[in-house]
Formats: C-alpha cells, sequence, structure tokens
C-alpha cells in the first residue's frame, strides 16, 4: 500500500484543503469528468472538505454509462444466438437494456462471457473456429488501443469469426457538447488522468481558449483530486483559462503516441450517440473500411434496432452535471444496484451507484 497511502495523507488532505478555503472568494462549479473520480470524491467525502462556494458535479466519465440504449440491445440480440460466443468486461453484464442484460442471457442459455481483455477473446476466436466471436468494445480513449490491437491482429492472423461491437466515444466533444448547451453550468474541469495518458492533454488547449473554462489534468487519490481543485480554483479566482497537469506522474502532453498510431491505423472519428444525451458530433470512434470485415453491427445487421430511455430516468441530466443523483425520484426506490433503471445505478463507475454505496442524499 506505500504508493498509495502516500497519496492518502490526512495530513496533507488538510493542508490542501485549508488552501482552497483561503483561496475561494466566490461560487465556482466544477467538473470532474471521470467516474473513478466521482467514487474517490463520494468515498473519501472530498466534497465535505471544500468551501460551501466549491460545487462539485459529476460528468459523463463512465464509459459503461453512456453506451446508448440501443447498443446494449444490439448486444443483447447478438448474444443470444446459438452461433455465437459474446465476450465483455464484466462491468457490461448487469447494465439494463431495454427488456433484459447480458446476465440474464447467460443465464437463459447464451454463451456470454466475461473477459479481461480483447485479446481474451480474440484467443476464444482461435480456439472455436466454428462459432463467431464477438467482443464488446466500450470506452473512451483509454481503451481503444487494446481493442485496435485485437482487430490488428484478428486481420494479421486471417482470423474471419473474430468482430466488434464497437461503442468507443471521445472525452473532448463531449466537454464541448456539455459547455455549449444553454443549461451548463460548469465552470471548470478536472480531466481524467488515464484518459490523457493515452491521448495527451494538447486537445483540451481549444476548449479551455474559446469557452473560458481552467482544464486540470487530474488523478484519482484524494490528494491528486484536492490539489486539482486547488489548481482550478487559483485559476478561477485569477481569471485564467488554461490547462494545467496535476498528474505528473503519468501523463505527458503529447501522450502515448504509439497508442495514438494504432488507433487510427484501426478507427476513425465519427458520430456517436450518448446514453441520456443524445448523439454527439465527432464524439465517437468506428472501424475503418479497412478493418469492416471485423464489425459486428455490419455482420449481423444491427443498425435497424432503435430504443427509447426510461422516463423515470434522470441519467442524462447526471452526466451532464445538471442534476444529483438524489435529486431523481426514483432513486433508492424503484432504481437501486439490485433493480437498476440505468447503467449510473449499475456500473463501479456510476455516480448513482457511488452516492447509493456511500450512502449519500445530499
Amino acid at each position: 500500500m506505500k504508493y498509495l497511502d502516500e497519496y492518502r495523507d490526512p495530513k496533507l488532505a488538510m493542508q490542501l484543503s485549508q488552501e482552497i478555503h483561503h483561496i475561494t472568494t466566490r461560487p465556482w462549479v466544477i467538473m470532474e469528468i471521470c467516474g473513478g473520480q466521482t467514487h474517490a470524491i463520494v468515498k473519501y467525502g472530498i466534497d465535505t472538505l471544500l468551501p460551501k462556494k466549491i460545487e462539485l458535479v459529476h460528468g459523463p466519465g463512465c464509459p459503461v454509462c453512456v453506451t446508448p440504449l440501443e447498443m446494449i440491445d444490439r448486444a443483447l440480440s447478438i448474444a443470444g444466438r446459438r452461433d455465437v460466443i459474446f465476450c465483455s468486461f464484466g462491468d457490461m453484464l448487469r447494465v439494463p437494456g431495454s427488456t433484459t442484460d447480458l446476465l440474464s442471457v447467460k443465464a437463459q442459455g447464451g454463451d456470454v462471457r466475461m473477459v479481461y481483455s480483447p485479446l481474451d477473446a480474440l484467443k476464444i476466436a482461435q480456439e472455436n473456429p466454428g462459432r463467431e466471436i464477438i467482443f464488446f468494445a466500450v470506452g473512451f480513449e483509454t481503451t481503444a488501443p487494446a481493442n485496435a490491437m485485437a482487430v490488428h491482429q484478428a486481420k494479421v492472423l486471417g482470423l474471419k469469426n473474430f468482430s466488434l461491437l464497437v461503442s468507443h466515444v471521445l472525452v473532448p466533444p463531449a466537454m464541448e457538447a456539455i459547455l455549449s448547451s444553454k443549461s451548463n453550468r460548469v465552470q471548470g474541469f478536472l480531466a481524467a488522468g488515464h484518459v490523457c495518458a493515452v491521448m495527451g492533454y494538447d486537445e483540451y488547449m481549444p476548449i479551455a481558449a474559446k469557452y473560458k473554462v481552467p482544464i486540470v489534468v487530474t488523478g484519482f487519490e484524494p490528494l491528486d483530486i484536492l490539489q486539482g481543485i486547488s489548481m482550478c480554483v487559483k485559476q478561477l479566482e485569477e481569471g485564467r483559462y488554461e490547462v494545467e497537469n496535476q498528474y505528473v506522474r503519468s501523463v505527458t502532453l503529447q501522450g502515448n503516441r504509439h497508442a495514438q498510431d494504432l488507433v487510427s491505423k484501426v478507427f476513425c472519428v465519427i458520430p456517436r450517440k450518448w446514453r441520456g444525451v443524445g448523439e454527439i458530433s465527432q464524439s465517437g470512434l468506428g472501424l475503418r473500411d479497412e478493418y469492416k470485415d471485423y464489425d459486428a453491427e455490419l455482420k449481423f445487421d444491427l443498425t435497424g434496432i432503435k430504443t427509447m430511455e426510461s422516463p423515470d430516468c434522470i441519467s442524462g441530466l447526471i452526466l451532464q452535471g445538471v442534476k444529483k443523483p438524489h435529486e431523481c425520484p426514483s432513486f433508492g426506490k424503484k432504481c437501486s444496484p439490485e433493480h437498476p433503471l440505468g447503467a449510473t445505478m449499475v456500473s463501479s463507475e456510476g455516480a448513482c451507484s457511488a452516492y447509493y454505496r456511500y450512502k449519500r442524499n445530499s
């Protein structure tokens, strides 16, 4: 625990808290992008260490949460086929579709398997040449390189029975969508450190300048988040709108060029629908024409599946930072981790699950 404890030191946390109190003179609304940061904030009570003038709101940084309902229904359509082995990370198995979830399909006899890497699914494809193997490729820039590598390797190996159901989304366009919304309240961002470890943070600079918002690349431990908030508040108080990097131990300006090159080779930027938010232009990744043979949507002709969100779920407003989980009438009543209405209650990074797990009602 040595290398974690040093970022959870209570004395340093109080020093940072006092610093934030000292520099804060006006009300500010700051959004943390990543669901992992949201859980850390709620778990460790970071928001309770801040001045009342500082409000933290929770953004669309949970990949499970923003995967659209119709994409879940497409996954369910494929997973129920007898000739298919459907592979996914575990956090997608209980995300509700229109009528059921992948775990229920498995219980009813579907061959649904939890894997830890898309390369695990690739190995399953090699071992089962007579069946179609589909990997549910969701996530932000963080998971895109591994998924790109799986497709690239499948092509090199000449595998015809492997494909991806792709629902990749990109962070910067989502930030722009939030900032350009009439209901926007966000004045500063804590950007997700793991995303920036891959992509770098130069893409954020035009956003900070255009919308006059400070953006601080931040880690996930309590001291990371408190220092990131302090850096963000300092900029706001001084009228600066820059991109700063708190997470210097893991993130560089340019990011991981090799990973970026691999992603660009396999994927291209496309419009993408976000659950509860709607379609955002140029906010997703899709397979390039050279890799279309590995596109499960085309292989299984799933483009006709359309769905409607539950009217009882306000996850879209939560993901945009407009509402908090406890403001949902269904929170803890109609909606719980055992009986979720939306992905924000299911996911290990969802804001609703964080509030429910740590008994937060404010």
